[in-house]
């Protein structure tokens, strides 16, 4: 019964874990402070002909901004969703839902 109760507690508790991206190729740990920054900015959303999915690259039409302290970073908000995109390469690292 002690485990059963442990397990359930364990469960419960709010646990703050970076967020986790796959790419085609590799698994990025994502900083959680990249995502609630990007989460809490209020820029303009563009509009992109496609599908944003992650691995794929974004055209270099695309404005992307950067994160404060997290070179490695950016993001844009494509189709009104919130997209973490390697500046150097513009490959989707994330989108968030």
């Amino acid at each position: 019964m002690r485990v059963i109760a442990f397990a359930a507690l364990a469960i419960s508790l709010p646990i703050a874990v970076p967020a986790v991206a796959q790419t085609t190729s590799t698994t990025v740990v994502l900083p959680g402070e990249v995502r609630t920054y990007v989460l809490e900015q209020k820029t303009p959303s563009v509009a992109y002909e496609g599908e944003v999915v992650i691995g794929d690259t974004v055209p270099e039409t695309i404005k992307i901004y950067p994160v404060p302290g997290e070179p490695k970073y950016g993001y844009a908000i494509v189709n009104e969703r919130r997209v973490i995109i390697d500046p150097n390469t513009h490959t989707v690292i994330e989108v968030l839902e």
